[in-house]
């Protein structure tokens, strides 16, 4: 089976870079010496990278057609080679689920979902083309524990830990492998996303849980209000390296402590128990 030749041929394609998680991992793997094909929604974020010399290309996961476009111009540049791919892109709708609109979820799931399976799917032909790749997901610690009030980010992690399961069962004996990232506080603009989605979809007045909404609408205004246990993103980059250059890179990659304490709890305890404890968190 085909492996990875050269330094020339570790090339990865990873999708919201514009901040965050994102552009950490792509500005790390490029001082790694890795060939970074960093995306982005907005024109304007390209001149970061390009200042620094990494290939920024136009991505919108709503959009097929830049999706497409984004894949075929990655080939272009390497001879139709791609070593890894890293959806990232992604973005919190908070909301109890009897407010959440068909719109705003579909919306969720456009973005985090749908475009992240559309461009997995256009990559997989070629890594099994060429033998080798890696697909790293960004999942979350709420791909496995649900909390109030983030039902449409919870269930479109839920489906990208679905979706990652099975494509690992399917592309088995491939040499690509698949593996899910799965952090919890990381410092990024997931909270200020978060709100602009919040204020956008969903009417605190005609809601059942204004009380809760006032409260959250407050957090989300609070100036330098970090969540316990809060990391910077290079404790994702770390995982990132890991599931790119081990030889058996590992299934699951969990992310600060919440993430650790919740996948043992679920483990040891009654679903009842577990769900006493993130009625309390959430």
């Amino acid at each position: 089976m085909a492996k990875l030749a050269n330094s020339d041929n570790k090339t990865i394609l990873i999708t919201g870079s514009s901040t965050g998680i994102g552009k950490c991992v792509a500005q790390g793997l490029h001082q790694r010496g890795y060939r970074v094909f960093a995306t982005v929604r907005n024109p304007s974020d390209r001149a970061t990278f390009e200042a620094a010399r990494i290939e920024c290309l136009l991505l919108d996961y709503c959009d097929s057609a830049s999706i497409k476009l984004a894949v075929e111009q990655v080939l272009d540049k390497t001879d139709g080679h791609l070593y890894a791919l890293f959806n990232n892109g992604a973005y919190g709708q908070p909301g109890a689920c009897e407010d959440l609109s068909r719109e705003a979820i579909r919306q969720q799931f456009e973005t985090n979902v749908f475009g992240w399976m559309e461009l997995t799917n256009l990559v997989i032909p070629v890594m099994r083309e060429q033998g080798y790749g890696r697909i790293i997901q960004n999942s979350s610690i709420l791909g496995f524990a649900a909390m109030s009030m983030r039902g449409a980010y919870n269930a479109s992690k839920f489906a990208i830990e679905g979706f990652s399961d099975t494509m690992r069962l399917e592309l088995a004996g491939t040499g690509i492998h698949v593996s899910l990232i799965e952090p919890g506080p990381i410092e990024s603009e997931f909270r200020s996303n978060a709100y602009q989605a919040f204020q956008q979809h969903i009417v605190i007045d005609n809601s059942v849980h204004r009380e809760r909404y006032q409260k959250m609408t407050e957090r989300f205004e609070a100036s330098g209000n970090v969540q316990p246990f809060t990391l910077p993103p290079e404790a994702v980059l770390k995982r990132v390296v890991h599931a790119l250059e081990s030889k058996r890179p590992k299934i699951r990659y969990p992310v600060t402590f919440p993430t650790y304490l919740f996948a043992w709890l679920k483990r040891v305890l009654s679903d009842r128990m577990v769900d006493r404890i993130l009625g309390r968190v959430g």
